[in-house]
């Protein structure tokens, strides 16, 4: 049976936004994903990552002017 695990979950205003994060986040730091039923915010899309990458990925926003809508915290069966 597969087991749930956290991840962070970072909405977008727009799916400009969602592309550059995944454009200027190296591999193996997340991934986009449809926005889920929890948070139903932003463009559609998400960056998921795990928990522990979160002060990581505010920086790199920070760094490259990408603006966020809502974090949080919302546990999914692991991908």
């Amino acid at each position: 049976m597969r087991e749930r695990a956290p991840k962070l979950v970072i909405t977008f205003r727009s799916t400009t936004d969602a592309m550059m994060m995944e454009k200027k986040c190296p591999e193996g730091t997340g991934r986009l994903i449809p926005v889920p039923r929890e948070i139903s915010r932003g463009c559609g899309l998400a960056w998921a990552a795990e928990p522990d990458q979160e002060e990581y990925l505010l920086g790199i926003m920070r760094e490259n002017d990408i603006p966020w809508l809502e974090k949080k915290i919302i546990e999914f069966y692991d991908f």
